[in-house]
């Protein structure tokens, strides 16, 4: 490990935990980019199982909610 890298990551053993998952983050994005593969967090891991039981359940936002956000975002 070179020494920069290595000077951050003992700063960082410091920092509140919030501030190392944001350093976790950057780290999974840089990887997918340099790989090809994304890494899920164990944070979005839970929000896709929570949307696809959600799915499983019949748990749709109706139409009219759509249609509103199509009119906000098209101008």
């Amino acid at each position: 490990m070179n020494r920069i890298l290595k000077e951050v990551l003992e700063h960082a053993e410091s920092w509140p935990l919030e501030d190392q998952q944001e350093l976790a983050e950057y780290a999974r994005e840089i990887e997918a980019r340099r790989t090809g593969v994304y890494t899920m967090s164990d944070d979005e891991r839970a929000a896709v199982a929570n949307g696809l039981a959600e799915a499983d359940r019949g748990e749709f936002v109706s139409d009219e909610i759509i249609a509103e956000a199509d009119k906000r975002h098209k101008g």
